[in-house]
């Protein structure tokens, strides 16, 4: 098992169609490759954001068919990069979905088959003190699988956004032998100064994994703002990147994932579970 991984990580403005989140994705799969990076990774709703999922000027389909998801398989291929898409919203079969659509994810080998997907598990309904509703459920349908994908830098887990607050799935990865969890994000601005932070930080320390968190920022399109902040936490809990809440960009990071097994050596968590009634 490899145990150097060199990422770059995208913080992103993405748009509600498709072109310019291409082409942010085509410059960025670019500079990754001449930085030398093993993996690109971007953030939730990297492929296409908004409200109104049945736009007809950006038409979502299956995974098989969407175009930014294409985008980034001929981009990895052309490349030799890893990617991984962030989500972007697909269709499902109609008795899972009712007609809903999933917050998709991929991750992307160098020859450009997909190595492993997941669907966004826990959805985004939240209701703060004089705020709309978020209502993540009524355009989206929720995912009913953990993917644990395997790499040469060993298992990696797959979640996204929402799914932080949910603790037990990283438990779950950790101890299915993750040493690498993922959790793109479009955070909304009161809950990311609030929470994001001290959320991803937990999630690294609890589990002895680094936490990969690339984010959206500023305002969108469809009028929504995020709160940025794409970040990188240790196994210790040290966060190693925070590109700010200002503006999109990428950073380059060479994890050592050697530093995976020390902590777990120090603090053997993992294997520390009772029962209890």
């Amino acid at each position: 098992m490899a145990d150097r991984l060199r990422l770059c990580m995208a913080q992103m403005t993405s748009s509600n169609r498709y072109a310019p989140n291409i082409a942010f994705a085509e410059d960025a799969a670019a500079y990754a490759a001449k930085e030398g990076c093993d993996l690109l990774a971007l953030p939730e709703v990297s492929g296409l954001m908004t409200l109104t999922p049945q736009d007809p000027e950006a038409p979502i389909g299956t995974a098989a068919d969407n175009p930014f998801i294409t985008a980034c398989k001929a981009l990895a291929k052309a490349h030799g990069l890893w990617i991984h898409t962030g989500s972007t919203p697909v269709t499902g079969p109609e008795e899972k979905t009712g007609g809903r659509f999933y917050n998709h994810a991929d991750l992307i080998d160098p020859s450009g088959q997909v190595a492993a997907s997941y669907n966004k598990i826990h959805l985004f309904d939240i209701q703060l003190d004089g705020k709309p509703p978020t209502g993540e459920s009524q355009r989206y349908a929720p995912g009913d699988a953990t993917t644990l994908a395997q790499t040469p830098w060993g298992a990696w887990g797959l979640s996204i956004c929402y799914d932080l607050r949910f603790p037990h799935l990283y438990r779950h990865y950790a101890q299915a032998g993750a040493g690498v969890l993922f959790i793109p994000s479009a955070f909304t601005v009161p809950t990311g100064r609030a929470h994001w932070e001290v959320l991803l930080r937990a999630r690294a320390i609890e589990n002895g994994a680094f936490v990969v968190a690339p984010a959206q920022v500023g305002k969108h399109d469809d009028g929504r703002k995020t709160y940025g902040h794409a970040m990188v936490v240790d196994p210790w809990g040290e966060v190693i990147c925070d590109m700010g809440g200002d503006a999109p960009g990428l950073a380059v990071l060479d994890l050592d994932l050697s530093k995976i097994t020390k902590a777990r050596r120090q603090i053997p968590a993992l294997t520390h579970d009772r029962p209890y009634s």
